[in-house]
This record gives structure tokens, sequence and C-alpha cells, in this order.
């Protein structure tokens, strides 16, 4: 069996957890979290809760977070469907601060690593609907719920009219948003 290992993006803390995936005539199996894996690369993460989703071809969702007391880190992957998977860093005196990293979400293609202080989305790409299960470090807030649009962080979108929420819509832009979180190097 290949072990689980971290793969790393250009932003700090943020990467692509590659764990094994079997295929055969009956299905498939993975594990989707392995704290091992997580650890070797410097990623101390628990799980305290657990949440999936559902959506639709041509849907956006994002960029979301948590703000302190009870900023989230996250893991994510795809159950089904295919998914352009964004993270944005929002931690302010970070090097790469604003800028995000895109990772092609199937069934098998690991988990994306959403550290503290960055902003998650994703976009269902294809013919299929998506299921995305998302592993949280600490529980969900809604005081503390928050996001930045969509579309004010520079990322190409494949969609060009995507299916968002009112919610979505209606949040800040990028560079609006005074970021509470900041940068810790160590």
């Amino acid at each position: 069996m290949v072990a689980p290992r971290f793969e790393s993006s250009a932003l700090p803390g943020v990467g692509l957890l590659v764990t094994p995936f079997h295929s055969d005539r009956r299905g498939s199996f993975t594990k989707p979290y392995a704290p091992d894996a997580l650890a070797a690369a410097g990623i101390d993460m628990g799980v305290a809760e657990v949440y999936w989703s559902s959506s639709h071809p041509g849907t956006v969702r994002g960029l979301h977070f948590q703000t302190p007391p009870t900023a989230v880190a996250k893991i994510v992957f795809a159950v089904t469907g295919r998914v352009t998977d964004v993270v944005v860093d929002l931690r302010v005196g970070s090097p790469t601060y604003g800028q995000h990293a895109r990772f092609d979400l199937t069934p098998g293609a690991g988990s994306v690593v959403v550290p503290v202080g960055c902003a998650h989305g994703f976009e269902v790409v294809g013919d299929d609907d998506a299921v995305l299960c998302y592993l949280q470090d600490v529980p969900f807030d809604p005081a503390t719920d928050a996001g930045v649009r969509w579309d004010s962080a520079g990322i190409a979108w494949e969609t060009t009219e995507p299916i968002t929420s009112d919610r979505d819509a209606g949040l800040p832009r990028l560079e609006e948003f005074a970021s509470p979180f900041v940068w810790d190097a160590a």
C-alpha cells in the first residue's frame, strides 16, 4: 500500500493530501484523512465536525471561512463528480496574501488542506453533480461565518454565469475585506 503524502502548493500550509485510492470491479475505497501524513508535513489538525454538500454543474460556492475566535481549518475531498477547488490566502503579512491555489478534485485525487486564514471555494465542472466532504477542526459558528465574493480574487472560473447563493453574491469583495488573520511564519 502506498503511504499518504502531502504535496505543498505555492501557498504556505495549503496543499493536497494524497492518500491511497483503490478501485476494482466492485467500486473503490480510499482514506481521505491521514493525520500521520499531515503531522509529517508540520500540520496538526484534528477533526471536530464533518459536512458534505451536493452541487449541480455550473455551481460556484465560496469563498468561505470563519473568523477568530473560531477560525477553522478544513480538509476537503470529492466523493462524486469533479470540481475546481480553490484556496485564497487571507493572512496579512503572508508572502502569498491574496493569491490562490487551484486543485482539480475528483474521487481519489486526494484531499485539499485549507489552513486557518484561508478562504475556500469551488466550482462544479463537467456534466455531473458533485458531492464534497469537509472535515473541520472546530465546530461551525454562525457568528463568525464569513466570506469574500467568489469573483473578486482573480480566479479564472470556467463557468461564465455560475449558479451561486444570494449569500455568496452579497459577500464583500476581497479588496474591501479587512482581514483579521495574521501570517505566522512559524
